[in-house]
């Protein structure tokens, strides 16, 4: 099982300036490739201080210019946001810039309050996503497209400059039962989350993928799962217990854009009450001492999860954030480099 550091760009105190926010998470991703981690991720989301990135694909560029080798995703880039004829010359000159080590996440967008302001309602991004996806792929593959379609209709054309990469790494993200084994089934890898879930929606999640391989046949034993959760390697019992809650003041805003009433104010996201409790966050969390971790992946690599995506940024201080994904890569990654967890 394979890890990936999540650049979960969360900026609850504004004052800290766009700045050295940004030289922080460039900070992660050289730390993140010495440490041992196989890929860095980039969320895309506008206009809020949460999962805050409106360009990733310059952020990939920016962060392959001061890395050797470690992959970078995409996670997640909204398509029916974007126009895909413009989009597919975007996603080409990453591939080029970061030398064929974009792995290109994508999806249909995830905050209601979002995607009505960038013009596209959540309640019909869904059927743009499946479009917008059909016409980038045509795009980067071919030359000379044409495309007929409710969203899109245009006369022949190609992008230029041509990928690099054939093809350029593509991954859904998915969380519905359906979509992640109707993706898997149509040859993608499958980006999901159970946010702050239990195990036996990990379980569903996985089997959901698991299915989808089996009906593609084949090609299905080479797709891979990336399961995300917030995770934070404690150094002791009281410092798990302050990131906790500290992890249930974030899911207060995250709730609010992704369930939620959208309550924002100057670019910044409101925190509101959440039912869950923060004991009960704490079971379904990555926030705690070494051993636990250990066991809670161990369920991950069991049940064939291929890749954890660890989103370690939820309001505490960065040095505090380096010092887990530090003892992370010393302890947790050769854990599961060595082990023989044997898959289910």
């Amino acid at each position: 099982m394979e890890f990936n550091h999540f650049l979960t760009s969360y900026m609850p105190n504004v004052n800290i300036g766009s700045k050295v926010h940004f030289e922080n998470m460039l900070k992660e991703s050289v730390l993140a490739e010495k440490l041992g981690y196989a890929t860095v991720s980039i969320p895309e989301h506008h206009l809020i201080n949460l999962l805050m990135m409106p360009s990733p694909l310059q952020m990939a560029v920016k962060i392959a210019s001061i890395t050797k080798k470690i992959n970078i995703t995409t996670g997640i880039v909204v398509l029916p946001i974007h126009d895909m004829r413009t989009y597919a010359g975007e996603v080409t000159t990453a591939d080029i810039l970061t030398d064929g080590r974009l792995i290109l996440g994508v999806g249909r967008g995830a905050f209601p309050w979002e995607m009505e302001r960038l013009g596209t309602p959540i309640e019909t991004s869904k059927e743009k996503f499946v479009e917008s996806l059909e016409v980038l792929q045509l795009l980067l593959k071919d030359k000379e497209v044409s495309y007929q379609g409710k969203f899109y209709n245009f006369e022949s054309i190609t992008i230029m400059p041509r990928p690099i990469s054939n093809p350029v790494q593509m991954m859904v993200a998915a969380m519905n039962l359906e979509s992640i084994k109707d993706a898997a089934s149509r040859g993608f890898h499958v980006q999901s989350t159970v946010l702050s879930g239990n195990k036996e929606l990990l379980l569903s999640r996985v089997n959901a993928f698991k299915e989808g391989c089996e009906i593609l046949g084949e090609k299905g034993k080479l797709l891979k799962l990336s399961m995300q959760r917030m995770a934070y390697l404690a150094k002791d019992d009281n410092d798990a217990k302050e990131k906790i809650k500290m992890a249930h003041g974030y899911y207060k805003r995250f709730d609010n854009m992704f369930t939620g009433p959208g309550k924002v104010k100057s670019g910044s996201v409101e925190p509101l009450p959440r039912k869950q409790s923060i004991e009960e966050l704490k079971d379904n969390l990555l926030i705690c001492t070494l051993n636990e971790m250990i066991d809670k992946l161990s369920l991950y690599a069991e049940s064939g999860v291929d890749e954890v995506i660890l989103s370690s940024s939820f309001g505490q201080s960065q040095n505090d954030l380096e010092q887990s994904m530090q003892r992370i890569g010393e302890n947790i990654i050769p854990y599961f480099k060595k082990s023989n967890i044997k898959v289910a």
